[in-house]
């Protein structure tokens, strides 16, 4: 489960002074980025926060919008980018999942930066005709199934889980993309999507005849949570406050997981990190207001028990400052030592790998998941 820090900016003055004379000036002349595409929340916090660079440091900033998971985490792999103001691809990308589970990927060295956490949230959207007073009803419902969306199909299944289900439990119902499996459910073909809050989809479906209702992840339900975490240990239970039909005044308990999660390469030079994340905490009220959920990069939103290592050079920072706990520090490590154990399973893996791509990605997956429960390590996939 999640450590909140909870402490009151005791990195007011931070014994600063000696931090920022010896880190932040060494920032350097130009910083390369990919982020999500121009228009998109994500684009516009890089680009508030790039400027508040500029002004501080002299830092100029080239931000490369991508259109998708692999053409933003392309750039961070092959080195033509310092950061990635990525999704949930940069954990994907670090175990070695998914779209990175091909020949040309295999796990990658990353490490986060920071985090944005939104107001908005990953839901369960259910038609509001059906009757449904928890996860737990979903069994039997017509459930919407992605082709060739892993993330969200995943995402769909640790919602089963927190109540005990399975894809065996619901009616499958196979959509070729997102928006065709909201009008599925709006032409009553299927019950239930998974999504976030805030997509036109949901506001369609809210304002469609079938109306929308959001079943609640209730926090203090241990067992369900234990469950869906199992599945997908990058959620977090969280207080969901804008989206369709959603009341900011009567907050909907659900799950997220961070948006966007700026992440570099283990090797990004540590005074460039330490001088972006004294920049993020100590900046902070510069910047929360410039772009929509840049917010979200607030201190007390920083998981420090999430599932991707954080730079070197920020735990450094945080330790410096008394944030980091020994806790943190045991769950930090045993993250790089997952991590490590991919990069070199991938390593002997590819040496006598078959060529054909399927066979590949088959074969990679059943050493990946050989190797972590011979570790005693959870392969999540």
């Amino acid at each position: 489960m999640r450590i909140k820090t909870t402490f009151p900016l005791a990195i007011s003055s931070l014994a600063a002074g000696v931090m920022l004379a010896g880190h932040v000036n060494a920032m350097p002349n130009t910083l390369n980025w990919t982020a999500y595409g121009t228009g998109t929340s994500g684009h516009a916090q890089i680009m508030a926060i790039s400027q508040l660079l500029q002004q501080e440091h002299g830092t100029q900033s080239r931000v490369i919008p991508g259109e998708n998971d692999t053409m933003r985490m392309t750039p961070l792999k092959t080195g033509r980018v310092d950061l990635c103001a990525c999704g949930i691809a940069s954990y994907y990308g670090s175990e070695g999942v998914m779209m990175f589970a091909g020949p040309d990927w295999g796990p990658q060295p990353i490490r986060v930066i920071s985090t944005s956490m939104a107001t908005f949230g990953l839901g369960m959207a259910v038609a509001g005709d059906v009757e449904i007073d928890s996860i737990a009803d979903l069994e039997g419902k017509r459930l919407a199934y992605l082709r060739g969306d892993d993330a969200l199909n995943k995402a769909a299944e640790a919602y089963l889980a927190f109540a005990g289900l399975t894809w065996d439990d619901v009616e499958r119902v196979d959509f070729p993309g997102y928006n065709a499996a909201f009008d599925g459910i709006i032409s009553g073909r299927a019950d239930a999507a998974i999504t976030t809050t805030v997509t036109p989809a949901a506001q369609r479906l809210s304002a469609s005849p079938r109306g929308l209702q959001w079943p609640e992840l209730p926090s203090e339900d241990e067992a369900g949570w234990q469950q869906m975490l199992e599945v997908a240990p990058y959620f977090q239970p969280h207080s969901v406050t804008s989206g369709a039909g959603i009341d900011a005044e009567q907050p909907l308990a659900s799950a997220s997981y961070p948006y966007p999660v700026m992440v570099s390469n283990a090797d990004l030079a540590p005074e460039t990190v330490q001088g972006l994340i004294t920049t993020l905490v100590e900046s902070f009220d510069d910047y929360k207001d410039n772009a929509p959920g840049a917010r979200g990069y607030a201190l007390e939103n920083q998981n420090m028990t999430w599932v991707v290592p954080f730079h070197d050079a920020v735990v450094e920072y945080y330790r410096d400052t008394g944030v980091w706990t020994d806790e943190m520090d045991e769950h930090q490590n045993a993250l790089v030592e997952r991590q490590t154990l991919l990069m070199d399973t991938w390593e002997r893996y590819k040496e006598d790998a078959p060529e054909d791509e399927e066979a590949f990605i088959s074969g990679w997956m059943s050493e990946r998941r050989s190797a972590l429960e011979a570790a005693n390590m959870n392969p999540i996939f």
